[in-house]
């Protein structure tokens, strides 16, 4: 289901507050305008911090720096006035004691109007007495025709084209950047040199390692490590290099369904690292790296949606690898009660992808005990094959 279908449905429904994280603030309120047009006269009213609500002249600049003032000029609205009332970076308030209380009002209120707060901000961060009220809405990072329309836009307004070989190139190599990276980096190439040429893949490449790492989840883990420097593990090699042509493009259009991924399971110094990276630089895929402990926050759902998020960057990098290092201790303790279950749901949201991602996201768990991974982990369909090295 794409972004703008189901934001429409929250808002058919009269779903009072939703809350959106993404760091691409232009791009999602273009996707909000697309919808409120789609759905009828449904104004649209911009608020942040500084400027107060933009864009609308009976009230230009009301509730500048008052996030309470923000949320009463809602109630301002006629009952019956269609609109959606836009507030960034409005999650650093949710905190406020007068803040919380009155949006549980308003979500009481505006179940019987037509209006809809929606709360656009980098990162997911829900106080616990408000996860009740506040609907959490993913916004994708763009995908392949997104990504094809923007470069196309580009070579129109430098007045050059490309053939599809290196467009295509391009294209992949922007995956995973947001639309607003993608601009910023593809304008540095045509400032540096007057126009995009085939060797900006790697100006593009080193803007999606900065990107990867800004995240603070995954690693875009550079490898020179070859098949060949792994000692023994023949069936192991065999097993890799019958499948690595599985991720080409002829592949693709053939139908072949891709290689799912492996579990290395061995004591420390096997060469279990050694063969994840081994395999990223055989079939020529990016390799990412999850520490899986980066991925739980002290805040309400902030890891669930750290799970999520690394999850969409991963299949927006697709095809690559995600690396990840000793599995067993991260997720040897998933049924504590100690930490509410915050374990046990990430660890459920992520043997369900595994089982059930269509994406070319290839998956190399290792791991020194196999006695201390869940069952769940190693029920057929998560993993190809499992190896002990």
């Amino acid at each position: 289901m794409s972004f703008n279908h189901e934001f429409e449905l929250l808002l058919r429904a009269r779903y009072p507050l939703i809350y959106i994280p993404t760091p691409e603030e232009e791009r999602v309120e273009g996707a909000i305008a697309q919808s409120a047009k789609h759905l009828g006269d449904r104004s649209v009213y911009i608020w942040d911090f500084v400027e107060g609500y933009q864009g609308n002249p009976n009230d230009q600049g009301f509730g500048r720096r008052n996030p309470l003032q923000a949320l009463e000029f809602v109630e301002k609205i006629p009952e019956d006035g269609a609109a959606i009332f836009i507030l960034r970076d409005f999650h650093r308030f949710l905190e406020d004691i007068s803040v919380a209380r009155k949006l549980k009002n308003l979500s009481r209120l505006l179940k019987s109007q037509p209006k809809n707060i929606v709360i656009v901000t980098p990162s997911i961060a829900v106080p616990s007495e408000l996860t009740e009220v506040l609907t959490v809405l993913e916004f994708a990072l763009p995908d392949v025709s997104e990504i094809k329309g923007e470069i196309k836009r580009l070579l129109a307004a430098t007045g050059q084209s490309l053939n599809d070989k290196v467009l295509d190139e391009l294209v992949r190599s922007c995956q995973g950047l947001s639309l607003e990276r993608i601009r910023r980096v593809l304008a540095r190439a045509i400032a540096a040199h007057g126009e995009i040429q085939p060797e900006d893949v790697e100006l593009v490449l080193e803007e999606k390692r900065q990107s990867i790492r800004q995240t603070q989840i995954l690693e875009f883990y550079p490898t020179t490590e070859k098949i060949s420097d792994i000692g023994g593990l023949d069936n192991l090699k065999d097993w890799l290099l019958r499948r690595g042509g599985a991720f080409t493009e002829r592949a693709r259009q053939y139908g072949l369904p891709h290689p799912r991924g492996l579990l290395l399971v061995g004591i420390q110094g096997t060469g279990k690292s050694l063969t994840a990276k081994a395999i990223a630089h055989h079939w020529h895929l990016p390799l990412l790296r999850l520490d899986v402990g980066r991925l739980f926050g002290g805040l309400v759902g902030e890891s669930e949606s750290r799970t999520r998020q690394m999850i969409q960057l991963a299949e927006a990098l697709a095809p690559c690898i995600l690396w990840i290092d000793e599995i067993d201790k991260a997720f040897s303790g998933f049924d504590s009660k100690g930490d509410s279950g915050t374990t046990s749901r990430v660890f459920g949201t992520f043997i369900t992808w595994l089982a059930e991602k269509k994406s070319p996201v290839f998956v190399v768990a290792t791991a020194n005990n196999i006695q201390a991974l869940p069952p769940e982990m190693l029920r057929k369909g998560r993993f190809d094959e499992i190896f002990f090295v």
